[in-house]
C-alpha cells in the first residue's frame, strides 16, 4: 500500500471545496469594499470634506475675525459641523451607491447571490458607509487644529466622544439605506436638494438647540431631525459650559433613530431586492 492510499482522498476534496460560511462571505465583501475606498481615498476626502471645511473656515474663522461672530463661536460650531461629517458622509455613502446598483449597473445582483442572507447585504452596505463616514468625522480634528488653532476637548470625554460620533456615521448610513431604497432612481437628485439643505440647517450644526427657545417653531423642526442629537450631544461633551441637550437624552434619542431607520431601510432593501 502506498502513502497516496493511506490518504482520505474524499476527505481532503471535501476540505478544499467546503463553501464559506456567511461570516467569512460578509467579510470578504467588506474587504472589497475598503479596498475600493482606499483605492479612491483622495477623491473620497474632497467629496466629504470639502462642505464641512469652508462651514468651520467661513462661520469659525472669517466671520469671527471680521467681527460678524462673536469669539468663541467657532467652539460651539466646531461639535455640530463634526456630526454633520458624520451624518452627512454614512447618508450619501449608503443612498448613492444603493441607487446606481438597484437601477443602472445591476452590480446588487452579485451580492445577493452570495451565500449570505438578503438582510446581510443591507447591514454590509450600512456598516462600510458608517466606516467611511467616521473616516470623514476623525479628519474634521486635525482640520479644525490646522484652520482654528485650538479645537474644544475633554480628555474625560474622549471615549463618550467616540461612541457618540459612531453612532452618528451609523445614523447617517441608514438615512441612506431608506433613501436608497425608497426613492425612484430618477427622483434621486431632486430628493436629495429637498432633504441635504433642510437636514444640514435642522441639524443643530450651527448653533446649540436651547436657544432656539424663543423661535419655538423652529425648535420643534430641529428637534425631528435626528443629527440634532448627535450635535447637542457632542456639544455637551466637547463644550459643556455651552447650553445644551442633557446628554444621555442625546444618547437615547440618536440610538432610538438608528433603530428605527435601519428597520425602515430593511423593509425597503428587501422590497427592492425580492421585488
Amino acid at each position: 500500500m502506498t502513502a497516496v492510499d493511506d490518504l482520505d482522498v474524499p476527505a481532503l476534496h471535501s476540505e478544499r471545496v467546503r463553501p464559506w460560511g456567511p461570516w467569512q462571505t460578509a467579510l470578504a465583501i467588506l474587504r472589497r469594499d475598503l479596498f475600493v475606498t482606499g483605492r479612491e481615498f483622495p477623491i473620497f476626502l474632497a467629496q466629504v470634506i470639502l462642505q464641512p471645511l469652508f462651514l468651520l473656515f467661513v462661520f469659525g474663522k472669517v466671520l469671527t475675525q471680521l467681527g460678524y461672530a462673536r469669539p468663541g463661536y467657532a467652539e460651539v460650531l466646531f461639535p455640530g459641523l463634526v456630526a454633520l461629517a458624520a451624518v452627512l458622509t454614512g447618508l450619501q455613502s449608503t443612498a448613492l451607491p444603493l441607487v446606481i446598483e438597484f437601477s443602472y449597473s445591476n452590480e446588487i445582483e452579485d451580492r445577493l447571490l452570495a451565500p449570505l442572507p438578503i438582510g446581510a447585504v443591507a447591514l454590509e452596505k450600512v456598516v462600510i458607509a458608517a466606516m467611511r463616514a467616521t473616516i470623514a468625522a476623525g479628519v474634521m480634528f486635525p482640520i479644525g487644529v490646522w484652520l482654528l488653532g485650538s479645537i474644544p476637548w475633554t480628555a474625560g470625554a474622549a471615549a463618550g466622544v467616540v461612541v457618540m460620533t459612531l453612532i452618528g456615521t451609523f445614523m447617517g448610513a441608514a438615512m441612506g439605506l431608506v433613501l436608497g431604497t425608497f426613492v425612484a432612481p430618477n427622483r434621486i437628485n431632486v430628493t436629495f436638494a429637498l432633504v441635504l439643505t433642510p437636514l444640514l440647517f435642522t441639524g443643530s450644526s450651527q448653533y446649540p438647540w436651547p436657544s432656539l427657545s424663543h423661535i419655538r417653531w423652529f425648535q420643534v423642526v430641529c428637534a425631528l431631525n435626528p443629527m440634532t442629537y448627535v450635535s447637542e450631544g457632542l456639544r455637551g461633551m466637547l463644550v459643556p459650559n455651552v447650553p445644551h441637550i442633557q446628554t444621555w437624552i442625546c444618547f437615547v434619542a440618536a440610538v432610538a433613530a438608528c433603530l428605527v431607520l435601519t428597520a425602515i431601510g430593511m423593509v425597503g432593501f428587501l422590497r427592492r431586492a425580492l421585488g
